[in-house]
């Protein structure tokens, strides 16, 4: 497999129930599988809200990872683009997936002409951390998250 047979493109309503799946993996691959309460359905309304941003990448027309993304905004900084999910299965790491499915995000904020990106990356995740530091990422360290689950 090389780069030019990789395709990254905005998903369509057809590839909701793959990227649900795959975000299901991710929350198995953070040590989380029950953690994903959100129904197919709540995908399928966010997506045709247009709340949420789906890219994709696709070998040989299988979905192998995707972004799942959306706008909001920073009160410090202004229009921000925030990353919900990054994924890309197992098989296709370390081949430049990743990098192509992460480049397309940030053409996408500054398509938008956003100031800032941010996502989270669990502190375990040294993979990951070297692949955002790589890419020129701050890691923050001194925040903490919270949250409130209805």
């Amino acid at each position: 497999m090389n780069k030019e047979e990789i395709l990254i493109k905005t998903a369509t309503e057809k590839d909701i129930i793959v990227v649900y799946d795959l975000v299901k993996k991710l929350a198995k691959f953070e040590n989380e599988p029950e953690a994903v309460t959100a129904k197919i359905t709540d995908y399928y309304k966010a997506f045709a809200e247009r709340l949420i941003v789906i890219k994709i990448a696709l070998f040989n027309d299988k979905i192998i990872g995707c972004t799942v993304s959306y706008d909001t905004f920073s009160t410090w900084k202004g229009k921000m683009f925030y990353l919900e999910d990054f994924f890309v299965l197992e098989d296709f790491r370390s081949k430049g997936v990743g990098q192509m499915l992460f480049d397309d995000f940030i053409g996408e904020a500054k398509t938008r002409d956003c100031k800032m990106v941010k996502w989270q990356v669990l502190d375990w995740n040294v993979g990951a951390i070297k692949f955002y530091e790589k890419n020129n990422a701050i890691i923050e360290k001194e925040w903490y998250n919270a949250k409130i689950i209805f």
